[in-house]
């Protein structure tokens, strides 16, 4: 039942409810007027007493019927137990009223002794029977057996305290001695509703008033029988108002709404940790109990009888209180047994179950394989449908690869949507047979096609062999076979061969080396021109990063950008480069001012937030204008671009950066972008113009993009220009840059400034190339 569905049934009319508030008011009115008629010493106390006692008892009686009929129904039993516990209660007073009328002034008779015993059974029920009690059979058990035993812990300490000048000729009457332990079953029911309400989980208000009217009642039976036992107890005394009360604080329980958390099951469960008070809660009151018992041993050293019982029947409780915790510790073993080793979505063995199994099958002779399986495009069954649905496909497919597996090996869910089968011993069928089946297994079915829902896996396969010196080893070269399977296209299986983990291991090392590059200088740019077609004068320089490694030496950026940009490492590195090459490109400024310097950027990067602060960083920190500085980016990562990647690329066209579209062309091309980006140029990729003087269709592509770059106002660079052939072609068409080997090939910033000093515009004038030192 949701919060929602509870709320709604709480829900009365106002006249109810107003109704339930007068009933309260009148109930409080009726016990304080007796208070005050008791107090006041008027006639007929005793006849007072009792009928308030009786009329309180039934209202409440009533009160928790409608809390029954009115609240949901999973607390329905507690509020009719506590309706059957009040009316018994009720009807020992009316018992009582009649006895004592008739002449008994402490009418301690069996009818009444049978209607204590019922109501207590039918309340201590009840509150085992709360949102908050335990839910097991052992668990109530040890509960009640808590109460019982800090309720008999009771009787030796009220013997020395209460009964010790009592004689056995004193108690020779057996019911009136029962009678003499009712602050023991009231204590013993506080116990069991503390720890049924003492659970980790916020407290009832309910049960809260419930433990005060216990506490009242606790308090009124231990004055009733210490003044019983002394011989001063009389009738239609102000302690008589105790009892009422606490029948009023359980009808006022029945005005509160049912507690919020009674819609959650797992809440009500059981407590895997319980508190150190709950678990000490039973034997801190044994020690004064057995301390009460050598403080009530006789002259000749005997023990009184009842204490000795009494003490008999602790040690009998608490042992039995003892093998249920131990038959408790047993199943929190096998509970957290299976936490730890069993996966609690697909009921399969989990990581830890699965690393053990495979260390234990490695130390044996026979043969080991390892099948690593990955779901493909599990994610987006998220994102699209929602984690629920993706939980109950996961569940499914868990169950058909089981059964694609059988007997042949053991399957277990190591991650999110990752799998691994473990192949040992004799195998009836090879890793091969095996990853063919689950891939069958995972042939959607009717129903998944029709919600676009098609499962696949990429399966690695890996055999232990010399070259592994742990079941670590195995893992990795069965996860390196499974990416081998997903770079072949998905939906497949691979067996890790050495090229693979070769290849493999040396990416790695590659990517382990690139996060030091950057912090070790052994990154460096080379700068390309980018010249005026017309006058051959250069008119900007593409920054382009090389890698210098230590022990593979140059390394051209194909070999290591793509392994930046799949880690994250395309960040550190894009920063280096723009800051780079600000600095460089102010060290020619002041002599050739019309020379500008493009930096390519990732997409990554574009998306984040801090790139206008780099930028800005950058610039203002190499005493560069920003116009001076061309950002270059893909095709691609424009047009993917949300709409807080195109407000930035607005905000830095407003500081004045120029923003070039790269490898135009090659990308999706669509001319609604064109629209919203705030570009400057237009790079026309190099395989157009490599085959314009041959192709007609190139040459029309060419000259296409150009008028379409016209009409955007926007400058357009042909690139990979390296011949005259192409260099005159580009030219005709109209486009007014090109770069390319023609014009000249990556160099270092030295090589560069030579070419501007000899290529510098018109009207420009400046010192010679030794004077343009970097400082």
């Amino acid at each position: 039942m949701s919060r929602e569905d509870v709320e709604q049934t709480v829900v009365r009319s106002p006249a109810r409810a107003r109704a339930g508030r007068w009933g309260l008011l009148a109930v409080g009115a009726i016990i304080a007027g007796e208070a005050v008629w008791l107090a006041s010493d008027l006639p007929a106390q005793e006849l007072v007493s009792d009928l308030g006692a009786l009329t309180v008892a039934v209202w409440a009686g009533w009160a928790c019927v409608g809390a029954a009929r009115r609240q949901p129904a999973t607390m329905r039993r507690f509020w009719l137990l506590l309706a059957a516990t009040l009316v018994l209660a009720a009807a020992g007073r009316a018992v009582w009223t009649i006895q004592r009328l008739l002449g008994d002034d402490l009418p301690h008779t069996l009818p009444i002794g049978l209607l204590f015993v019922a109501s207590l059974v039918t309340g201590t029920t009840a509150i085992l029977c709360s949102v908050t009690a335990p839910r097991t059979r052992v668990g109530r058990a040890r509960t009640l057996l808590d109460g019982v035993i800090v309720g008999l812990a009771l009787v030796p300490v009220g013997w020395v305290l209460i009964f010790r000048t009592v004689t056995m000729a004193d108690l020779d009457e057996p019911l009136r001695t029962a009678g003499l332990l009712y602050p023991m079953f009231d204590l013993m029911q506080l116990t069991i509703l503390v720890v049924v309400i003492g659970r980790g989980r916020p407290v009832w208000g309910g049960l809260t008033l419930l433990a005060a009217s216990l506490s009242v009642r606790a308090v009124a039976d231990t004055i009733y029988v210490s003044w019983v036992a002394a011989g001063t107890y009389q009738l239609g005394t102000v302690v008589d108002v105790l009892w009422p009360v606490s029948y009023l604080l359980i009808g006022a329980a029945t005005r509160l709404p049912p507690p919020a958390h009674i819609d959650r099951a797992d809440d009500c469960g059981e407590s895997p940790m319980p508190p150190r008070w709950r678990v000490a809660l039973p034997y801190l009151p044994v020690g004064g109990a057995i301390v009460a018992t050598l403080l009530a041993r006789e002259p000749d050293g005997h023990t009184p009888l009842p204490v000795f019982l009494t003490m008999m029947t602790l040690m009998a409780a608490l042992a039995l209180r003892q093998s249920l915790a131990a038959n408790e510790n047993l199943r929190l073993v096998a509970r957290l047994r299976q936490l730890a080793y069993v996966d609690q979505l697909t009921g399969l063995p989990n990581r830890l179950a699965f690393t053990r199994r495979l260390r234990a099958a490695l130390h044996g002779a026979k043969p080991v394989a390892v099948l690593l399986l990955d779901l493909d495009g599990f994610k987006q069954v998220n994102d699209r449908f929602g984690h629920t649905t993706g939980d109950t496909l996961l569940t499914g497919l868990s169950r058909r690869m089981r059964r694609a597996v059988a007997d042949d090996g053991m399957i277990a869910r190591i991650g999110g949507d990752e799998f691994a089968v473990l192949v040992t011993g004799d195998r009836p069928a090879a890793p091969e047979r095996l990853a063919e089946r689950l891939l069958a297994a995972l042939h959607p079915s009717a129903g998944e096609e029709v919600v676009g829902v098609h499962p696949s896996a990429s399966i690695g396969i890996a055999e232990y062999g010399p070259q592994h010196i742990s079941y670590t080893d195995l893992l990795r070269d069965a996860d390196i076979a499974m990416y081998a399977a997903k770079a072949a296209g998905k939906s497949a299986y691979r067996r890790c061969t050495p090229a693979l983990r070769e290849s493999a291991v040396g990416r790695a090392e590659l990517i382990a080396d690139l996060r030091r590059a950057v912090d070790e200088g052994q990154l460096h740019l080379e700068f390309q021109p980018i010249v005026d077609l017309a006058t051959g004068t250069v008119r900007s320089a593409e920054a382009l990063v090389r890698w210098r490694h230590p022990q593979l030496g140059m390394l051209s950026p194909a070999r290591f950008l793509p392994l930046a940009e799949e880690t994250g490492l395309i960040l550190p590195i894009d920063r280096w480069v723009i800051h780079e090459a600000c600095r460089a490109a102010a060290t020619w400024q002041d002599r050739v001012p019309s020379a500008t310097v493009a930096v390519n950027i990732a997409a990554s990067h574009l998306r984040r937030p801090d790139l206008i602060a780099t930028v800005v960083e950058a610039t203002a920190g190499a005493g560069l204008a920003p116009r001076a500085l061309t950002l270059e980016l893909t095709e691609s990562a424009l047009i993917e671009g949300s709409d807080a990647v195109l407000d930035r690329l607005s905000q830095l066209r407003e500081l004045g950066i120029r923003i070039a579209i790269d490898d135009f062309g090659t990308g999706y091309s669509s001319l609604s972008y064109l629209h919203r980006i705030p570009a400057t140029e237009l790079k026309i990729d190099r395989s157009f113009v490599a085959r314009i003087p041959e192709d007609n269709r190139a040459y029309a592509t060419v000259e296409m993009v150009t008028r379409l770059a016209g009409a955007f106002d926007l400058a357009v660079v042909a690139e990979g220009v390296e011949t005259d052939r192409q260099h005159d072609a580009v030219a005709a068409i109209g486009c007014l840059q090109g770069q390319g080997y023609r014009y000249g090939r990556p160099a270092a910033l030295g090589e560069l400034r030579t070419v501007l000093a000899q290529r510098r515009p018109p009207g420009e004038t400046g010192v010679a190339e030794s004077d343009l030192t970097l400082t």
